[in-house]
């Protein structure tokens, strides 16, 4: 881990003010620490900064469309990694992951048809019901021996057999629960039995951190799984480059694929030619940098862990993968965390967006020294209710 890191610098203090960053422009001009929107403060991989700049020294940047080589690449890391043989033809490309989840919502759900759901869950699935106008069912997620998990059974007597989608989110956002094999097969029985569809969600899939944890794509389970499902992914998250908008969709049914084209058609831009550069370079040569950086995550998740649970008030369960921390927070003596803790100046992600306000989701894709004083700010502003 060491070598590794000595190779990598994450504890690099990067400047982000002032470069029009969502993140650290939210709390501009405030003594207040960015630890909400999933994006890392760590440069990305220098092979994809090198790449990026080899090609605007070229100084062209016409209409493009995607390099065959970067499809190529993204086949075999799929066959390579999951054991996942997936055909060129299935793959599209997309400018961001939310709007796969909006297409999917659109073209996979007929007027009247439900859209079940996770909760709590990353917004934008809940959004996207609300954007197709369709009926939203939530599955709530729960803790089972230390873990995360949405219940399916819940919402079953609300199903007409009539299809509909059923949304996923693997690794789980928030929770950074990795589902197991069983999980996955017991959902996809559940999809079949009612009539679903699927979108599943794995923009996460490369975070892993408890190195006993695989991930199994839901589409690989079998072609009942493949046959039914849309599969989104990208290198954003993993490599630090979400603001360059760069995301896949694999879609084995032609129908199916058909269908979010369709819904796509003049309303989707493409993706831009500095995009399929870098996710060309980071899936090519980030992997060593990737390494280093689960072993860097790892530690701050071990540390955070750690902190949290020594917190009256707070409990954190063990996350498997992602750098995002779900809080409860529900034994705090405050009526607003998320206000509470901001005002301490620890700006995290309110659980209310995602479903449940007694939470708070904390971004620790940061370096040490912005997690150290997060933690001292949360402490103090705790240990300040006793007085």
């Amino acid at each position: 881990m060491e070598a590794n890191q000595s190779v990598f610098d994450f504890n690099k203090e990067v400047d982000r003010t002032a470069t029009s960053s969502d993140k650290w422009d939210k709390y501009k001009g405030k003594d207040i620490l960015p630890m909400w929107v999933a994006d890392s403060d760590f440069q990305s991989p220098p092979q994809v900064i090198s790449a990026i700049q080899e090609r605007v020294a070229h100084g062209v940047f016409g209409y493009t469309h995607a390099p065959e080589s970067l499809t190529e690449i993204f086949v075999s890391r799929m066959a390579e990694r999951y054991g996942w043989d997936i055909q060129p033809e299935w793959v599209v490309y997309l400018p961001g992951l939310v709007c796969g989840l909006n297409i999917a919502a659109r073209a996979l759900t007929d007027e009247g048809q439900a859209i079940i759901s996770p909760s709590p869950i990353y917004p934008p699935f809940i959004s996207s019901a609300k954007f197709a106008e369709r009926p939203l069912l939530k599955a709530p997620v729960e803790l089972e021996n230390g873990r995360w998990l949405p219940n399916l059974n819940h919402i079953e007597d609300q199903l007409t057999g009539q299809g509909g989608l059923l949304q996923m989110c693997n690794p789980l956002n928030p929770g950074g629960t990795v589902f197991r094999r069983e999980e996955l097969e017991a959902t996809l029985e559940f999809a079949e039995k009612h009539n679903l569809l699927i979108c599943s969600d794995e923009i996460h899939c490369d975070l892993i951190l408890d190195k006993d944890c695989q991930h199994i794509p839901f589409a690989s389970l079998n072609e009942s799984a493949a046959q039914r499902s849309v599969t989104l992914m990208a290198p954003s998250k993993t490599f630090n480059i979400a603001g360059l908008g760069a995301s896949i969709a694999i879609i084995p049914n032609a129908d199916i694929r058909a269908r979010f084209n369709r819904v796509k058609r003049g309303i989707v831009p493409g993706v831009s030619v500095l995009a399929f550069t870098a996710a060309q370079a980071a899936y090519q040569h980030g992997e060593g940098w990737l390494q280093a950086q689960l072993d860097y995550l790892a530690g701050h998740r071990d540390y955070l862990m750690q902190e949290i649970n020594a917190l009256p008030g707070l409990k954190l369960e063990h996350i498997e993968a992602t750098y995002l921390a779900w809080i409860d927070c529900s034994e705090l003596p405050v009526d607003n965390p998320f206000s509470f803790f901001e005002k301490a100046g620890v700006g995290m992600s309110p659980g209310l967006d995602f479903g449940n306000r007694k939470f708070v989701r904390l971004n620790f894709g940061c370096t040490k020294k912005t997690l150290e004083e997060a933690l001292l700010r949360m402490k103090t502003a705790i240990a300040a209710l006793d007085r």
